[in-house]
């Protein structure tokens, strides 16, 4: 008898053709639902798809994490082989692993690592178009990442995060911020124990200021001690924004 169990996948997609992560009533295109619909396809039953992070429109991920309750008799390390052929190419199932019931993608998170990725050239790269945002001006790396280390620690994030945001807190803690140049890609990497609300893109639109002259490395603190959202920089666009990895205790 094949017994119903608890499948964690971690999904990598482009995020360029969909209007976010999570399944919407207006029916726009969503990850979450190709991906459901995929699952529904492949184990033949319905299946609740139910994701770690609700990404935004134009946004990617290397290692979103989400569950699925199915019955199959297919090897938990074989799914991703399978699901493929039901799933568009931008969207890809990277591994599954059975946990507990009781194992919850959102809740039983300990923290997340994102990165923002900036084309530093002359000119823009078309290839790359999809993923970074280009910046052609002189950037200062090193107060980058002063200003990064600013970020790291307990925080309330206030000014860090966007209009209609629905938190009890804006209290957030910041474990690494680091802002790297290699050949052309400047990138933040960022890891939290979580993020509000366009919280990552408003930080990468102010280290670029940051980078750029127009804002000062000891502007950081003063802006996160305001919680006015309007002293930190401008909301940085989704594209070049990539979940990496989400954690748990368990992994």
């Amino acid at each position: 008898m094949i017994k119903m169990k608890k499948i964690l996948l971690t999904v990598a997609y482009d995020g360029t053709e969909y209007c976010g992560w999570q399944k919407q009533k207006n029916g726009v295109k969503t990850v979450e639902e190709t991906l459901e619909n995929a699952c529904k396809a492949l184990f033949q039953m319905d299946c609740e798809i139910i994701g770690a992070s609700r990404t935004d429109t134009g946004v990617h991920a290397l290692g979103q994490r989400a569950t699925i309750d199915v019955k199959t008799s297919i090897p938990t390390e074989k799914i991703p082989f399978a699901i493929r052929s039901f799933l568009p190419e931008d969207i890809v199932v990277r591994k599954a692993e059975e946990v507990e019931k009781q194992f919850h993608p959102r809740y039983d998170c300990i923290k997340k690592t994102y990165c923002y990725m900036y084309y530093h050239d002359d000119f823009p790269n078309p290839i790359f178009r999809k993923n970074s945002v280009f910046v052609h001006e002189k950037l200062d790396i090193l107060s980058m990442n002063q200003a990064a280390n600013y970020l790291i620690g307990t925080h309330d994030f206030q000014c860090f995060c966007a209009a209609g945001s629905q938190v009890s807190t804006t209290v957030r803690t910041i474990f690494d911020c680091v802002v790297e140049k290699k050949d052309s890609f400047v990138t933040i990497k960022i890891t939290g124990d979580g993020f509000l609300y366009h919280m990552v893109r408003i930080i990468a639109g102010t280290l670029l200021e940051v980078g750029k002259g127009k804002k000062k490395v000891e502007d950081i603190p003063i802006i996160i001690e305001s919680k006015d959202r309007t002293k930190a920089g401008v909301t940085a666009p989704a594209k070049g924004l990539t979940l990496l990895e989400i954690y748990y205790k368990l992994f």
